[in-house]
């Protein structure tokens, strides 16, 4: 297939006739599908080679990877189904292969070159980094309860995992996890370039424990206020701004997976991280109940606009299980089931309403390192995130190995039209 020219990025998609998706569609969500190592997107490193759409709704999509053994293929390619596949009009995805050619490569190295010397960082979350939104169309579904509890599961398989509270007006991690004192900041080792000391940029560290073989590390305005029964009355920029120093300013250097507490609902700050985080996940917390559902399924647009992939929905407090493990529908059936059918993702979890939870919640023990019906299937969805849904990024071959070449050539280069940084 010869190479297409992608069209220039557009705020606003061009509508498909007769009901078919249109190539600037497909075009505009793999600009979403980011190379999880160099940390942009196929179509800008040359990846993305071509889209063809036949009548009855198949999208082929052409990728050409920097090796024909990248162990990245099978994430690439399940990115690039669910983000094509959830377009309008969309009835099957198939991919082609093929690898770059030396001069494909070499265009490829030179836009990483251009993008680490050239692009401000945006954040300081690590590229190989998988970051997972934990949001809800409403308050009081137990979104933190889920973010904390899946936090507590994944350290406990041996993983360092990140929590970040960005449900600023509503932080409750801080107590969920029993933390408590101020962040410090320390600042970075001098730039290899010799940059003066005064150029040295300083990192807030989280605040962390070890859990299991791995490690919790929590930001939180809940360690920046005087007590946790102190209100925040900000509005929106000002909620923006907090939540971005979170994500630019914070030593995130060697999480495996940062979980993002958001705030309920579709407001400032979700647009905002959705932007800054164009490539990450989000997981869905709904009640059973009918009310919470058509909610939550207003996240799912939300997402699904800014081009987020929607790994999947959390059913939380589906059924109370009482000392001889009758199951009581407390809140009604049904609820997590419709939203994933309605969004077309997995249900990934049932979480039972359990009395541990909530007294783990309010003592600093996650129920998920405990026993009992709340903590099994805590563990269950962890595992499920590991082993299917959003699998650990594996550093250890294809673009890694263009990266370093990246990084050694901007260390030997003394001088040019492009100023040298070092990549996160």
């Amino acid at each position: 297939m010869t190479d297409q020219t992608p069209p220039a990025t557009t705020d606003v998609l061009s509508a498909p006739t007769a009901g078919r998706v249109s190539e600037e569609a497909v075009w505009e969500v793999l600009r979403g599908v980011i190379d999880p190592e160099l940390g942009s997107d196929i179509v800008e490193l040359g990846m993305a080679k071509g889209v063809r759409i036949e009548p009855d709704g198949t999208v082929h999509v052409t990728i050409a990877l920097t090796t024909s053994g990248c162990p990245l293929r099978a994430e690439i390619q399940r990115n690039v189904r669910t983000r094509v596949g959830a377009l309008a009009g969309v009835t099957h995805v198939k991919l082609d292969w093929t690898e770059l050619d030396q001069a494909g490569k070499a265009a490829a190295m030179e836009r990483a070159r251009r993008n680490i010397a050239e692009r401000a960082e945006q954040t300081a979350v690590p590229s190989s980094t998988k970051v997972v939104m934990v949001a809800s169309g409403k308050g009081g579904v137990g979104k933190s309860s889920v973010t904390v509890n899946l936090g507590a599961a994944l350290a406990d398989m041996g993983f360092t995992v990140g929590i970040m509270d960005a449900d600023i007006w509503g932080y409750s991690v801080p107590r969920m996890v029993g933390l408590d004192g101020r962040m410090h900041a320390e600042e970075q080792p001098p730039e290899p370039d010799g940059a003066a000391a005064g150029d040295k940029r300083a990192r807030i560290i989280p605040n962390e424990i070890p859990v299991g073989d791995g490690r919790l590390k929590v930001v939180s305005m809940g360690f920046l206020v005087e007590d946790e029964g102190s209100a925040l009355m900000w509005r929106g920029l000002v909620l923006n701004r907090a939540v971005q120093h979170f994500l630019e300013d914070v030593d995130w250097e060697g999480v495996d997976y940062l979980l993002i507490d958001m705030p309920p609902g579709t407001g400032d700050v979700q647009m905002g991280l959705a932007k800054l985080l164009p490539r990450a996940e989000m997981l869905i917390v709904t009640t059973p109940s009918l009310t919470a559902q058509k909610v939550a399924i207003r996240v799912v647009d939300m997402g699904r606009k800014n081009f987020l992939h929607i790994a999947g929905v959390v059913e939380n407090m589906s059924a109370y299980v009482d000392d001889t493990g009758r199951e009581h529908r407390l809140f009604g059936t049904g609820g997590g089931d419709r939203l994933a059918e309605d969004a077309g993702v997995p249900l990934l979890a049932r979480i039972p309403i359990e009395a541990a939870v909530a007294d783990g919640g309010d003592h600093g023990r996650p129920v998920a390192l405990a026993a009992g019906p709340a903590a099994d299937a805590f563990r269950a969805l962890a595992r499920r995130i590991v082993e299917d849904v959003i699998q650990p990024t594996d550093m250890s071959g294809c673009s890694s190995r263009m990266l370093d070449a990246v990084q050694a050539a901007l260390d030997d280069a003394d001088s040019g039209p492009l100023a040298t940084s070092a990549p996160s």
